[in-house]
């Protein structure tokens, strides 16, 4: 008996935990902000980019260090014999002779055709650039996030018009059966009845379906694991949907001037102009400067190892001059290059306008046309609604064949579809259009 209520204690608390995981879990609702917020910090796709961005930074920090003087150490021990030359004297000795040299030597790059220079404000852009393809990369997520977390939306309000269907139709299936019963109606109108609601119940099952589906989709944009439980924030339905009012011309000029690709395409070109002249500096001469600090020990010197470091301390200090004459055309095969590369960079950022141009005049374009299907669509939704309550009404009295009620709730079904399709176009494009003018995306 104890051991059966210490096992059921047992049972009952790991019960308790369980809920209590899963009300924790399931406790908060996604808003589209708080979605677009945690997937900026989460998503491996931005991730990616933002380290693209610290890579560059530390490319741009060791450009720096190159016009700095390096400084390196030396030491080394030696044993010859035989006829040689004294490493600290020169002087010929037939001996065994070990000898140590210690040294220090820097130089410092005085002027390389303004390579180094060049290659500081090119590493510079380089962040500038990565820094917002970093940007486009999360406005990338936000406009991804949108698009699921709203067709998440459309799934889900998709389940509840498939469940007021079924619902809808197991009613008529009970009156049929009576009418059945009752000998006014052919048994033909009561399978036909009860098809429908095998009908919608599929329906039920596939519009479930959809939206776990949809949800998956979410996730995985948010980086959630697979067994997060997942909930979302449903559309304020008495937001304006409809009266778009801007400026055709201004959204254009705005987006062109808000989008980061834009901007990345102008950086681009001047990253590869500044290749240009990196190249070009290959044409100069390079002059450096050279110092070393030594010393040496040698063990046929009748001075002990520290006076000898003392006594055979040397300092040097050189200028060196390096002028390219031919280099089997490697300087002006990099010119070249860098030339073609700045017309590539030019016609890429044509390419990268006209793609930002058409993606905005498709979600111009299209926030025009869901206004006015959304206007029709309600309008046959409203239509589609009565005519099925009246259909009801008449098949309650008799008054209309099973076939004819199935074909009212079916389009009444449709009429509802479309309106939400509508719905949630309309939504999503007027969102672009105000994300793509710079301005926050908010339901």
């Amino acid at each position: 008996m104890k051991q059966f209520i210490i096992i059921a204690s047992i049972l009952f608390a790991h019960f308790g935990f369980a809920q209590d995981v899963e009300t924790n879990s399931s406790s908060k609702i996604w808003s589209l902000e708080d979605c677009i917020e945690y997937a900026i910090e989460n998503n491996i796709t931005v991730k990616d980019a933002d380290l693209n961005t610290s890579i560059s930074e530390v490319d741009y920090s060791a450009a720096k260090s190159a016009k700095l003087p390096n400084l390196f150490g030396s030491a080394s021990q030696n044993f010859s014999s035989g006829t040689s030359i004294d490493p600290i004297t020169s002087d010929y000795v037939s001996d065994q002779i070990h000898s140590t040299n210690l040294g220090i030597n820097s130089s410092v790059t005085l002027f390389q055709g303004n390579q180094l220079t060049n290659q500081v404000k090119h590493n510079k852009l380089l962040i500038e650039q990565n820094s917002l393809l970093a940007q486009e990369a999360k406005n990338n997520i936000v406009i991804s996030i949108l698009e699921s977390y709203l067709q998440t939306l459309f799934s889900k309000e998709g389940i509840t018009i498939a469940e007021n269907n079924l619902d809808a139709s197991e009613k008529e299936v009970l009156r049929a059966k009576f009418r059945l019963d009752a000998g006014t109606i052919a048994l033909s109108d009561y399978t036909e009845a009860q098809s429908q609601a095998a009908t919608n119940k599929y329906n039920v099952i596939a519009a479930k379906n959809d939206y776990e589906l949809n949800i998956i989709d979410l996730k995985q944009l948010l980086e959630l694991s697979p067994l997060e439980d997942l909930e979302i924030e449903t559309v304020d339905e008495n937001q304006d949907l409809l009266h778009l009012e801007l400026n055709r011309e201004a959204i254009y000029t705005n987006a062109l001037s808000y989008l980061p690709e834009v901007e990345a395409s102008n950086t681009n070109i001047l990253i590869n102009e500044k290749e240009l002249e990196i190249a070009k500096g290959g044409y100069l001469p390079t002059l450096s400067l050279t110092g070393s600090l030594g010393s040496g020990y040698t063990s046929i010197s009748y001075n002990t190892f520290y006076d000898q470091l003392d006594v055979n301390f040397n300092q040097r200090l050189g200028l060196s001059l390096n002028i390219p004459i031919f280099n089997r055309n490697q300087t002006k095969t990099a010119v070249q290059t860098a030339t073609f590369n700045i017309e590539k960079a030019e016609i890429q950022k044509q390419t990268v306008e006209k793609e930002v141009i058409k993606k905005v005049e498709t979600a111009y374009q299209n926030a025009l046309s869901s206004q006015e299907q959304l206007v029709a669509a309600e309008a046959s939704q409203q239509a589609a609604e009565q005519s099925y309550n009246l259909a009801q009404k008449k098949y309650e009295l008799g008054d209309l064949s099973t076939t004819d009620l199935v074909i009212s709730q079916n389009t009444y079904t449709n009429a509802q579809q479309n309106y939400l399709q509508s719905k949630y176009l309309n939504i999503l494009y007027h969102q672009l259009l105000q994300f793509y003018q710079g301005n926050e995306i908010k339901l």
